[in-house]
């Protein structure tokens, strides 16, 4: 079966897949402030319909998956999903995006199905400001979601904090202390645009080297290091000493488009090989014809631009494709 490659050559053994637009936050860089309109439950694939996907894709040289959402532990008996995509050959690696709030009670059961580790979504340590960030989540019940992601053996776990210009940025040196003495993963992500580069957006933008000046402005002594097992882009460092990592993920400045090995596959079913364009293409109505499938799966990488173009957002020039209108939420992050 021809394999998952694009026009530039990139091969794609790696998709993320939503399986809710459903949160149980509403975070103010992924949803507008009076809430989204979800999608009704008949248009959100089944588990079945998502462990087909992968059944097409699998002989086609996918190998890592990671679940997302929305908030995918808002959705029914995830675990259930897991053992399904688990028992699927040549499947070798299975993720889990979440913001942890409902992770203690589910974590053992995710981890029994198949689950191998964990990235978890913390943009502030501090419990006001959690609240404001999350538009009213509880900061202490994320914490007893990586203590119970720890005990049951999900590693590495990762701690993703989107970092935006005046709200969290003066957390910087909080988030890189809690890899000095536990073997936590910490990854300082660029606010992107995604369905809304709006000037609220621009005024929120933080380059990563702020990350940087901190560690000097602290006297920190910083190792370059490959960083614990994922497909992600971070550029992986390390206090001298420390237990855990820190890493920067530069989506807008320094965009890592060349090495893109991703797909995405959004809950209602839409396959997306860039985040950030338009292009999508329904892949429920081949469900139950494998050859279609993919077909559609190679028409969408046959389709995919060589970058994203998100710096040209930043400083509002022409670009050459539409960005998506979907929020992330309704994408998958």
């Amino acid at each position: 079966m021809e394999m998952l490659q694009d026009s530039f050559g990139r091969i794609h053994d790696y998709i993320r897949i939503s399986v809710t637009d459903r949160c149980n936050l509403r975070c103010v860089y992924c949803m507008p402030a009076e809430g989204m309109e979800f999608a009704p439950h008949d248009e959100i694939m089944s588990y079945e319909e998502i462990a087909q996907v992968l059944r097409v894709l699998a002989p086609m040289g996918m190998r890592k998956v990671r679940l997302t959402g929305g908030e995918p532990l808002v959705r029914k008996d995830l675990h259930k999903l897991v053992a399904m995509i688990s028992a699927i050959d040549g499947i070798e690696d299975i993720a889990l995006t979440t913001n942890a709030l409902l992770l203690d009670k589910q974590a053992q059961a995710l981890k029994d199905a198949g689950l191998n580790r964990i990235n978890i979504s913390l943009d502030s340590l501090r419990a006001d400001r959690f609240s404001m960030i999350t538009r009213g989540g509880d900061v202490n019940k994320v914490l007893k979601g990586i203590e119970a992601a720890t005990n049951v053996g999900l590693e590495p776990i990762k701690l993703n904090v989107v970092l935006m210009k005046g709200i969290n940025d003066d957390e910087i040196k909080d988030f890189i202390a809690l890899t000095l003495d536990q073997p936590l993963h910490v990854r300082f992500i660029e606010y992107m645009p995604i369905g809304h580069a709006s000037d609220s957006w621009r005024k929120s933008y933080l380059p990563l080297e702020a990350v940087t000046d901190v560690c000097a402005e602290a006297g920190w002594s910083v190792d370059h290091t490959e960083g614990p097992a994922g497909n992600g882009p971070s550029r992986n460092m390390k206090i001298s000493g420390s237990q855990g990592t820190f890493g920067l993920i530069h989506p807008v400045s320094d965009h890592f488009c060349d090495n893109c090995n991703r797909l995405r596959l959004t809950a209602d079913g839409h396959i997306k090989a860039c985040l950030y364009w338009s292009d999508e293409y329904n892949v429920r109505r081949f469900v139950d014809d494998p050859a279609a499938m993919a077909a559609l799966f190679l028409k969408a990488l046959g389709t995919k631009p060589k970058n994203h173009e998100m710096a040209m957002a930043l400083e509002q020039k022409m670009q050459s494709h539409t960005p998506t209108a979907r929020r992330m939420s309704q994408i998958g992050g």
